[in-house]
Formats: C-alpha cells, structure tokens, sequence
C-alpha cells in the first residue's frame, strides 16, 4: 500500500482575529455620524443654484518655501505662531492699504476689501468684486498687492524669523483680472481669472507678476511705479505662449541667463503703450 504525503501550506494571509474580540482595523459607527460626511461640509450653499458671471480681480499670495518650514523639527509649536502672526499682518495690511482716511466710526476707502479670502494651505487667494471699479483703481490694487509682499520681505519677515526657526522666506503674488462664476449661493468662486493668478504667481522665482491684459499701467501708474515694473512677453500656461505680463525689474535682472531666455523684450509702437 503506497503511503501518500499531505504537505499543508499556511497561508501568509493573517488569521481574523475577529472572534476574539478584536476589530482587526474595523470600527463601528453611529449611521447618523457617517452620513454627515457630505457636501455640506464645504459651506458653499446650494451647488445646484445657476452660477452668476462676475468681474472680478484675483490675487494669488503664495508663501515661499512653507512646506520646508512644516517639515522642520517641533513643527507642531512654530506653525501655529507663524500662521497666527501672518494671518493677522495680513488682513491688517489689506484693511490698512485700503482705506484712505478714518472719521470717527466711518472709514473712507478707495477700494472695497476683497470679497472673498480663501487660505490654501500655503497661501491665500483674494478676490475682489470688479463692478464698478475703474481702470485706475485696478492698477491701485496692483502697487498695493506689490507693496504687500515687499513689506513681507522687508518687515514681517525680520520679525517673524526672531520668532520661529526659518519662517517662508518670501510672500509671491500673481494677479489677473477677468470673470469668476459663483459656486453654491456665492459662497465660492471658479473661473478662469483665478487659474491665471495661480500661474502668475509661480512664474519662475519672481515675487510679483500681473499681465498687461486688464491692466492699463502705462496710462495710469506713475513714473515712480513704472521704473519698478518692466513688460515682457512669457509662456503662461493655459493662457498663452506670447503674454505680456509685467513683473519687477530688479528680480527680472536678477534671473540667470537660463531662466532669462523664458522672456522676449516688448518692442514698443510708442512710448505710451507696449505691443
């Protein structure tokens, strides 16, 4: 009689230790707990309602160099200072370069204060509602924006770094101008404006771009605010491989003769006005 031999192979596969009263990674759940994980959880109201055409004004603040920052040793004590400070100077600098005059309780602004601030995480997305505004208070919102991220380098940033080991060493910004189409009851916006803002503000290592479409500057800026930009045409992504777009001289100079070769000179019909 021939003997046979059975070899019995265990599985890799981990027995469930189910029945012995362990989850083995499942959890039990309220019903009730669950189905509150719905849309409702980003506060934009009735999605189903038409979207409603906007001009609006976007600008794109992003701070340099805030993943690095999260990833340093005790990140969980130096985000929340740094947030809580940058936060704060922020929405200060908007109020502040804003408004013209206080009287009493009234405040006489020039323009009106965003109409939707967005935090992304890594920076903010300010809109602005454009009905009504004129060409020159654009351009306003477009030194002020400048002038924003300067006074980050320039001030917020000294501080902040006596506070916090190796704060964001730069505050960029990309504006555009355009139409935004609500989201929900208003509560949100998309549209092409704000891509192009996005784009604008991670054009190479500069800190401050705009495009010269929206943006009469050669009309209305002042000398002193023309020396400081320069017009060149770029590449913008899902815009453009010819746009022009106006950026800060000294940083432009500044670029390596590799990322230089990204930008073609404007040649000028007249002195007033770019191609």
């Amino acid at each position: 009689m021939k003997k046979i031999l059975v070899r019995r192979i265990r599985s890799a596969r981990p027995r469930s230790r189910l029945g012995n009263g362990q989850s083995g990674g499942l959890r039990l759940m309220d019903t009730e707990t669950i189905k509150q994980f719905n849309p409702s959880l980003l506060q934009l109201g009735d999605v189903g309602v038409p979207s409603q055409e906007r001009e609006a004004v976007a600008a794109f603040f992003d701070l340099t160099g805030f993943t690095a920052f999260c990833n340093q040793v005790d990140a969980y004590l130096a985000i929340p200072r740094f947030l809580s400070g940058f936060l704060e100077w922020f929405f200060t600098e908007i109020r502040q370069r804003t408004t013209q005059s206080v009287q009493g309780d009234r405040a006489v602004v020039w323009a009106e204060l965003p109409a939707k601030v967005k935090f992304l995480g890594d920076g903010l997305l300010n809109i602005w509602n454009a009905q009504g505004m004129t060409d020159e208070t654009i351009c306003r919102l477009a030194t002020c924006c400048y002038e924003i991220c300067r006074a980050y380098r320039r001030e917020f940033y000294p501080a902040m770094a006596m506070k916090v080991n190796k704060p964001p060493v730069s505050l960029r910004c990309g504006m555009a101008r355009g139409r935004v189409f609500t989201v929900g009851n208003g509560n949100d916006y998309v549209g092409h404006c704000i891509n192009n803002a996005s784009r604008l503000s991670h054009l190479h290592s500069l800190t401050f771009a705009f495009p010269h479409r929206g943006f009469p500057v050669r009309e209305i800026l002042s000398e002193e605010y023309l020396r400081l930009f320069v017009p060149k045409y770029v590449p913008v992504r899902g815009v453009g491989e010819s746009e022009i777009v106006w950026v800060v001289r000294k940083e432009f100079e500044a670029l390596s003769p590799e990322l230089k070769v990204n930008f073609r000179n404007v040649e000028q019909q007249s002195s007033r006005r770019p191609d």
